[in-house]
């Protein structure tokens, strides 16, 4: 029996070891915002409005952003976007597929957005089976919330 115990103290080592080395992989991934995080994945920040307080990014691609409240704001001055106070998904480079959370008002109808496609310098923005294009330089900086104000939930 005394010949296990240095085999205990060693698994108990490995394990500790083991547990450090995912503390500190789940650190170096933390350290990015949402916003570098778009960005690592060819997207501008500015898809994102100010005001994100936490993300989650899962291996398989699909994502929870979480905002401080639900958020209105103007894209080009015609198209009112809302943001829930939680944004989820699927992103891969160049795409962000099944989202939920992000809405565009056409006329008097709110809309969900459930695909945005980046191809080079433009952005589409898929609607169910209608679309809108625009340069990725409308979204250099992440806009303000309208009147600057995020909307309690």
């Amino acid at each position: 029996m005394e010949s296990l115990k240095p085999h205990k103290g060693f698994l108990v080592s490995l394990t500790i070891f083991t547990l450090f080395i995912a503390l500190a992989e789940t650190q170096s991934s933390d350290t990015l915002t949402a916003y570098e995080l778009l960005e690592k994945f060819d997207f501008p920040k500015g898809i994102l409005p100010e005001g994100v307080q936490s993300y989650l990014l899962r291996k398989d691609g699909s994502f929870d952003v979480y905002l401080g409240g639900e958020c209105e704001f103007k894209v080009k001055g015609s198209y009112l976007l809302r943001y829930k106070k939680k944004i989820s998904g699927q992103v891969k480079t160049g795409s962000l597929k099944n989202l939920r959370g992000v809405r565009v008002k056409i006329l008097f109808i709110w809309l969900g957005i459930g695909e945005v496609v980046r191809r080079e310098d433009e952005l589409k923005f898929y609607v169910g089976p209608f679309s809108a294009t625009f340069s990725v330089d409308s979204f250099t900086v992440s806009p303000q919330c309208r009147d600057g104000l995020i909307l309690e939930a």
